[in-house]
């Protein structure tokens, strides 16, 4: 077993701090490890880059034995860290704990020790903090009056005033306890002090790299333990935030030649370490992918629970479905396609074969993250690569140089397996070529009135032929070696059509008119005594197109989509495509010739006429409707005729209520006449053998009422009944 031991030279106070030395004892949580080998540090070996802002790191390298592997984060990605890391050791070892900065301030940590450095603490105060432990003293061949080597107890350290030339001068000394007594020794005199007691060695070694480690505040130390024997292959792997990675490309419009498609991926090291010789592949794809706080302590408020005898129940847990699970786990492996979600399916441009042989890759890629396997050799990355070149067909498009990456599909992602080990320094940035490939496009102008309102903009549209899942981002368009303008293109799926514009064609005038707009009723109808008539709206749009350029012109027109309107298009040549906002029409014009082009929509717009509660004359004017049927009509006039018989009943109840009124009215004059008059009077029989009379009246009429109001609700009931069997389309 190797000898643990602290030296400390004597060359004074001052000085002390910068001549420890040591030799790392083994440390491992749970367990004590012998003969452990320090490393610093393991090489990025793979990185595997997402358009979702993460990126996954594979570090690995060959040890020997028992090892702890030291690494450095920034404390901004501890969090990412703790929930994605994954080690292997992939000889017979295994991985024995891993260890970690805490949060708590430096001071706090270094108190913890048992000999605390904080407030760089001199060589007598180090001393004195280890008051009772034995160290083995190596004195200077020069002090005369002790033997060379003294071994201890420290008992104290305390300060003494000494005669010397320059007058009395304050000197630390050291009083040991021996085996032959008590001896004090001047700290000026020291060689070198061992501390014996390999706890308190190992307390200065940790405490030593806590200092270092502190000295940039933003970077935790990891350490990661392996337990071993012999020469083996160790890795750890790890998702933490990273910048997306980019794509710019170049296209290049050549009457010599088919246009031509360069791409180019952008890739930062935003890391404080250089990337030498690491396998890169980029993948564009969104994976869920969130932050948690793992980093600090979390505490969470627990229940006090009622001893048994007071109470029977106790907190329940319950275990998982572990037949549904099985069953999600292959429906979500057919489903994923190996990684991201959704099989190849003839959307994506895959057949069957080729979308199994995609997931299977996507599979293989998968393994390699969670957990992560031992990055590819070279017979493996060779095997790989062209059972990715197969699922392109066994052939790569390629232009004046040849890609740089192997492209193929995982699922609803897509990944560029850059096919060079890629050098990329610390804190630097890249352009790998991903893409060199003949493309399909046809040269167009497109008019957008709400974008140009005058000249339409020259463009392209552009096919997907390359077989490669193109990112959106930036295209640079040259004519020939002339650049011509830039644009930008989204996500294009292989085979997928998209229009790009670069440039405003000057030489091609559109002037958009609105027409003249209709409207005529096209369909009536009677349901259930409601009357319903449909009046189509007629919209145009004449787009007048001038090319005074020397070449011909194939002008699409983009004309809004208005489908949430209701409007549909009725034009004699419909459109080309159809977009989500707009509606594109074709038009060729001939070099220094003018057209035009007429856009027809229409959109019905329906009105509900309510029949009992309309009046006599807007029946009529539906009866009078051209657009009306025969049937509708005389179904209408039926209906006026049995109006007109239940308005009749009402005029005369009307009426009669009318005479009833008036009867009453007259009669409470007469009752006030009677009740002011003397009975004696002439007047007074004259009123009260009128008062008879109308009391006679009165009955007749109320008799009236009642046989009207009968003969009233009959005809409304009738009218009602009539209306509700009217349907007539």
């Amino acid at each position: 077993m190797r000898r643990l031991v602290w030296v400390l030279p004597a060359l004074g106070a001052a000085a002390m701090a910068a001549v420890l030395s040591f030799q790392s004892p083994s440390t491992a949580a749970n367990a004590v490890v012998d003969d452990l080998h320090p490393v610093t540090g393991l090489p990025v070996t793979q990185v595997m880059m997402f358009s979702s802002g993460v990126g996954y790191f594979a570090r690995s390298a060959e040890v020997e034995g028992n090892t702890r592997v030291d690494l450095t984060f920034q404390e901004r990605d501890i969090n990412d860290l703790l929930k994605s890391m994954v080690l292997q050791d992939f000889g017979k070892g295994q991985i024995a704990a891993v260890s970690y900065d805490s949060r708590e301030p430096i001071s706090r940590t270094l108190s913890s020790f048992a000999i605390n450095l904080d407030n760089n603490p001199t060589f007598a105060n180090i001393l004195n903090q280890a008051r009772g432990e034995q160290v083995e003293v190596v004195l200077q061949q020069n002090v005369a009056a002790q033997p060379g080597n003294i071994k201890g107890s420290i008992m104290s350290v305390e300060q003494q005033k000494i005669a010397g030339k320059d007058g009395a001068q304050e000197v630390d000394v050291l009083n040991l306890w021996c085996v032959e007594g008590m001896r004090a020794v001047k700290l000026n005199e020291l060689q070198r002090l061992r501390f014996v007691n390999p706890v308190i060695e190992n307390e200065v070694r940790r405490a030593l790299e806590t200092l270092a480690t502190n000295h940039d505040q933003q970077k935790k130390a990891v350490s990661l333990h392996f337990v071993g024997q012999g020469k083996r292959k160790v890795q750890v792997g790890y998702v933490i935030e990273n910048p997306l990675w980019k794509t710019s490309y170049r296209l290049v419009l050549d009457k010599e030649r088919a246009p031509f498609l360069q791409g180019w991926a952008i890739v930062e090291n935003p890391t404080d370490e250089d990337w030498n010789a690491v396998n890169m592949v980029l993948i564009s794809g969104r994976p869920i992918s969130f932050k948690m706080d793992l980093y600090n302590p979390l505490y969470v408020p627990r229940p006090t629970v009622e001893p048994e005898l007071f109470a029977s129940l106790r907190p329940p847990t319950y275990s998982g479905d572990m037949l549904a699970r099985d069953k999600a786990v292959p429906e979500a492996e057919a489903a994923m396609g190996g990684f991201g979600g959704g099989g190849g399916s003839p959307g994506n441009g895959f057949a069957k074969g080729e979308a199994q042989d995609a997931r299977a890759d996507g599979r293989q890629l998968r393994a390699a993250m969670a957990p992560p396997a031992n990055p590819l050799n070279d017979e493996q990355r060779k095997m790989y690569v062209e059972k990715a070149k197969q699922n392109m067909n066994g052939r790569m498009e390629l232009g004046a140089t040849p890609n740089a990456a192997t492209a193929s599909a995982l699922g609803d992602s897509f990944q560029y397996i850059i096919e060079q080990p890629v050098d990329l320094g610390r804190q630097k940035s890249a352009l790998l070529p991903i893409i060199n490939s003949d493309i399909d496009a046809a040269r167009v102008s497109i008019y957008n009135q709400s974008v140009q309102a005058k000249h339409p903009l020259l463009g392209l549209k552009i096919k997907n032929n390359t077989k490669y899942h193109l990112m959106q981002g930036p295209i640079t368009v040259f004519e020939g070696s002339t650049y011509a303008g830039d644009t930008r293109v989204l996500d294009v799926q292989p085979n997928e059509e998209r229009l790009v514009s670069y440039a405003i064609d000057l030489g091609t005038e559109v002037d958009p008119t609105n027409s003249n707009n209709t409207s005529r009723i096209t369909n009536i109808k009677a349901v259930k005594g409601i009357v319903y008539t449909t009046t189509r709206l007629k919209e145009e749009k004449i787009y007048r197109i001038a090319n005074r350029s020397t070449l011909d012109r194939t002008v699409l027109i983009e004309h809004p989509n208005r489908t949430n309107q209701q409007f549909k298009v009725t034009s004699a040549i419909a459109p080309i495509e159809t977009a989500s906002d707009v509606y594109r029409f074709e038009s060729k014009v001939a070099a220094g010739k003018n057209t035009s082009f007429t856009v027809t929509e229409e959109r019905d717009q329906g009105t509900a006429i309510q029949i009992n509660n309309s009046n006599d004359d807007q029946i009529r004017i539906l009866i009078n409707l051209t657009e009306a049927s025969a049937g509708l009509k005389a179904a209408l006039q039926k209906s006026l005729v049995i109006k007109g018989e239940w308005d009749v009943t009402r005029r005369e109840i009307t009426n009669v209520e009318r005479g009833i009124q008036t009867i009453t009215v007259d009669q409470n004059r007469l009752r006030q006449n009677l009740r002011e008059m003397p009975k004696e009077a002439e007047a007074y029989t004259t009123y009260l053998k009128k008062f008879d009379v109308q009391e006679k009246e009165m009955d007749k009429l109320m008799q009236q009422l009642k046989t009207l109001q009968a003969e009233e609700f009959t005809k409304r009931t009738a009218y009602e009944t009539y209306l509700l069997t009217l349907t007539i389309e």
